[in-house]
């Protein structure tokens, strides 16, 4: 069903309709190419932000991960953002994050990102960024230099061995028992759903007591005696509360996709915060996740299912000191797959539904653009954007047939978001492969290929 652009937003007069295209049009800024000086000059107006929140529509859209970069390059040069922290399991990040922080005389390894979804992380433009942050950072003292971390919940496996492998090397008691603690989860770690299943229908006892007690023992201030490296205290805190996490996501996934939901982006919440506090009163974050994390969940329909995300938790910590920025595109190509685990395409991106935000921007006729409704001078703009309409995600997983069912939900573009970037065409990543051997090519390293 189309719907029609001449509607009465808010705070307008009954009988003015608004020609939403054309008011997209009129408040637009039109956006060079991502290599312009021009381009990351736009986005100076956030660099007083604490926490600014960059999202995608899909997982797999090049232009999306250009733009990202662009604009993170700028606040870190320019405005001193020294954290980027991404919707990616936290011991895969820390091993680009040792490459990019030279922690380690050679920090590279074939073994980051290569699960599915490889491409989301482990792909040209990601690598292009670490590689870019790797040089930056060679300038700096080793206190100032950026990190680059993950907030995920995924890595219950690795978040393990990391866990063991830092006990091993610190107080080889403690790490032994944490092995008797963790045994609990062992039979599980290649299929943790299978366990989340046995214990929700009371066919196994659930681990939760013993990953609570190990975390608790791993912050102990008595092992901090121990530590000659607070960083690495620090990454071992965090896989022990990924564990903790990861156990209760698995528990809690079969009692709804609402439940689990929540406890996710609790999580990747609880742990931007946790990187703030460890890097300091002078710490200011870039987050890269999916639209559905970043923008408001109450300002959609997700939030009229009882789910929050990261973006409402940090517009309700910090106020207008977290900056929420959504992206969106019309038709091209994006790199996904047909169900979970299953072999990645290159997929036609069906061009947007009529009744539909992306649609109102594809008739702007703007190619690329910024739209920003911070300013109180556009109030005329925010008002015109507080209506609802359908919202297209765009996952690891794309289904163009069923699109209305699978990849819309309703949104207040207005309240979801304080920005919008509009990317009328767009094209999908350029995975790299999961094998190979060390290259300092710009491509590619620290991967690898």
């Amino acid at each position: 069903m189309a719907v029609s652009t001449e509607t009465t937003p808010p705070g307008h007069p009954q009988g003015q309709a608004v020609d939403l295209p054309a008011l997209i049009r009129h408040y637009a800024e039109p956006l060079p190419d991502p290599h312009d000086d021009a381009f990351a000059e736009l986005f100076d107006r956030y660099g007083e932000a604490r926490v600014v929140l960059i999202g995608e529509a899909s997982h797999g859209t090049s232009d999306f991960y250009r733009t990202r970069a662009a604009i993170t390059r700028q606040l870190i040069e320019r405005h001193g953002f020294n954290i980027v922290a991404v919707e990616a399991d936290w011991p895969d990040a820390a091993q680009l994050d040792r490459f990019a922080r030279q922690r380690e005389a050679s920090a590279w390894t074939p073994a980051a990102f290569v699960r599915f979804p490889t491409w989301m992380w482990r792909n040209t433009d990601v690598s292009r960024f670490i590689h870019w942050l790797h040089h930056h950072n060679r300038q700096l003292d080793y206190e100032q230099r950026v990190e680059f971390r993950g907030l995920d919940v995924y890595s219950l496996r690795n978040s393990i061995a990391e866990v063991l492998q830092y006990l091993d090397l610190v107080d080889p008691e403690q790490a032994q028992q944490a092995r008797r603690r963790y045994g609990c989860l062992s039979p599980w770690q290649d299929d943790p759903v299978r366990y989340g299943f046995y214990v929700e229908h009371g066919k196994s006892g659930s681990c939760e007591d013993a990953v609570i007690a190990q975390l608790n023992s791993l912050l102990a201030e008595r092992l901090e005696a121990f530590a000659q490296d607070h960083e690495a205290l620090f990454n071992a805190a965090q896989n022990a509360r990924v564990v903790r996490a990861a156990e209760q996501y698995y528990r809690v996934m079969y009692r709804g996709s609402t439940a689990s939901w929540n406890l996710r982006d609790r999580h990747m919440f609880d742990t931007l915060q946790a990187l703030l506090k460890h890097r300091g009163p002078t710490a200011k974050a870039v987050v890269w996740a999916h639209n559905s994390h970043i923008g408001n969940a109450a300002a959609t329909a997700m939030g009229g299912r009882g789910e929050f995300n990261i973006g409402q938790l940090c517009r309700i910590a910090w106020g207008r000191d977290a900056v929420l920025i959504g992206m969106g595109t019309d038709h091209g190509q994006v790199a996904a797959a047909d169900d979970w685990d299953g072999e990645m395409q290159i997929k036609d991106i069906r061009p947007a539904r009529t009744d539909s935000w992306e649609h109102q921007f594809h008739r702007s006729g703007l190619g690329a653009a910024l739209l920003d409704w911070r300013d109180p001078q556009r109030q005329a703009l925010r008002e015109a954007l507080s209506i609802s309409l359908l919202e297209r995600a765009i996952g690891v997983i794309y289904r163009p047939h069923t699109e209305l069912h699978s990849h819309y939900f309703q949104a207040v573009l207005a309240e979801q978001f304080d920005a919008f970037i509009w990317l009328d065409e767009t094209h999908p990543v350029k995975p790299l492969s999961a094998h190979g051997t060390p290259s300092f090519d710009d491509e590619t390293y620290p991967f690898g290929i």
